[in-house]
C-alpha cells in the first residue's frame, strides 16, 4: 500500500455538491430529529428509505444462513460472485451507530464489494443496542470472526485470507474483532477494511465540534448512539468498546482506513490509523475530501462517492489477492 497522507495540515475541500443538495433536503426540509426518537421509532423510520422493489445489484450467489452465537442464532448473508471458485473472504459489520441497520439495509454494499473486491463476502447481523448492549455486538463480530474461519470453505471461501470490514459502528467491531484476533493468538485475521469507523468515544476532538451540525452524522447523534450501545461511561473506556484506547496495537493484520473529510469521527479515525502505523501495522489511510459520514452507501446520489467506493473495492481486491498497487 502506499504511504498515507499527512493529516497535521490537512483541509477538506467543500463538500461534493451533490451531497450537498441531499444535506439541503435532510436538514432544510421537515425531517425527524433522531435524537428525538426512541431506538424504535429510528428503526421505522429510517426502513421507510428502503425500498424492496428496487434492482439490486445481480450477484450470482446469496445466501441466508445464521450461526450459534453467544446470545443465541446470529443472521448472515453470503455473497458469493463466482460459485465454483475460492475466493478470500471479508467478513463485514454493518453501520448504524450500534442501534440501527440490517442486513437488508447493507445489501446493496455488499453486494457491490463482493463484485468489485471479487470475494466472499459475509454480512453479519449482529445483536443491536438498546435490547443488547455493549459488549453483546462485540462478542457477536468475535463468533462470526471464529466461525466464518471454520466454515467458510463449506461456501467457496478461502481461510487462509480471512479479512474483517465494517463501516461506522461496524468499523469498530471489526476493529475489535481484529484486536482480540491477535490477543487470542488465533491469528485468522488478514486485513483490516475500516470504512469512517468509530474508535473512541470521546466528544470532544476537534473534528467533533467542526463538523457537529448540519451533516449526515452530527455530535449528538453519536451521544446519542453511545448512550443506548453502552450508558456505562466507565465501560466505554474499554479497547473493545473504544480501540483507539488499546495500550498496545502491534501485531494487528494489515489495515486500509476510509474516512471522510466532513466527519466528525474523522479526528479519531486518523489518530487509529497514525497509531496503528506507530506500532509497525502496515496502514493506508485514505481521506475523501469532500465526502460527509455515510458516503458508502451514497452512490446513487453522488459521483463522486461512487469514485470512493469504487476505489476502495480497488484497493480491497489488491490485498485479498495479493496483487500489486
Amino acid at each position: 500500500m502506499p504511504p498515507s497522507p499527512p493529516t497535521d495540515f490537512f483541509r477538506p475541500e467543500a463538500v461534493d455538491p451533490e451531497l450537498q443538495r441531499l444535506l439541503i433536503l435532510v436538514h432544510d426540509v421537515q425531517q425527524p430529529c433522531l435524537t428525538s426518537m426512541t431506538p424504535a421509532d429510528a428503526r421505522a423510520w429510517s426502513s421507510r428509505f428502503l425500498d424492496p422493489h428496487q434492482p439490486r445489484r445481480p450477484v450470482a450467489r446469496v445466501l441466508d444462513r445464521s450461526f450459534p452465537g453467544p446470545g443465541g442464532d446470529v443472521p448472515i448473508r453470503l455473497y458469493h460472485p463466482n460459485p465454483g471458485t475460492i475466493l478470500p473472504t471479508l467478513v463485514f459489520f454493518h453501520g448504524g451507530g450500534w442501534v440501527l441497520g440490517d442486513l437488508d439495509a447493507a445489501d446493496e454494499s455488499m453486494r457491490r464489494i463482493a463484485i468489485d473486491a471479487e470475494c466472499l463476502v459475509i454480512s453479519v447481523d449482529y445483536r443491536l443496542a438498546p435490547e443488547s448492549p455493549y459488549p453483546a455486538a462485540v462478542e457477536d463480530a468475535i463468533a462470526a470472526v471464529a466461525w466464518s474461519a471454520t466454515h467458510t470453505e463449506e461456501f467457496g471461501g478461502d481461510p487462509t485470507r480471512l479479512a474483517v470490514g465494517g463501516d461506522s459502528a461496524g468499523g469498530n467491531l471489526a476493529a475489535v474483532a481484529a484486536i482480540d484476533d491477535r490477543d487470542s493468538g488465533a491469528g485468522r485475521i488478514s486485513f483490516q477494511f475500516l470504512v469512517y469507523p468509530v474508535t473512541d468515544a470521546d466528544f470532544n476532538r476537534p473534528s467533533m465540534f467542526q463538523f457537529a451540525e448540519r451533516l449526515l452524522l452530527e455530535r449528538q447523534a453519536m451521544s446519542w448512539f453511545w448512550n443506548h450501545y453502552c450508558p456505562d461511561l466507565p465501560s466505554r473506556k474499554n479497547w473493545n468498546a473504544s480501540p483507539v484506547r488499546t495500550p498496545d496495537l502491534s501485531g494487528l493484520a494489515p489495515a486500509f482506513i476510509h474516512l471522510a473529510a466532513h466527519d466528525p469521527l474523522f479526528d479519531e479515525g486518523c489518530e487509529f490509523a497514525h497509531r496503528l502505523q506507530e506500532a509497525g501495522v502496515r496502514t493506508e489511510l485514505r481521506i475523501a475530501p469532500t465526502m460527509v459520514h455515510g458516503f458508502f452507501g451514497l452512490a446513487e446520489v453522488s459521483k463522486a462517492a461512487d469514485r470512493e467506493i469504487q476505489e476502495a473495492c480497488r484497493i480491497l481486491r489488491h490485498e485479498l489477492h495479493g496483487l500489486p498497487s
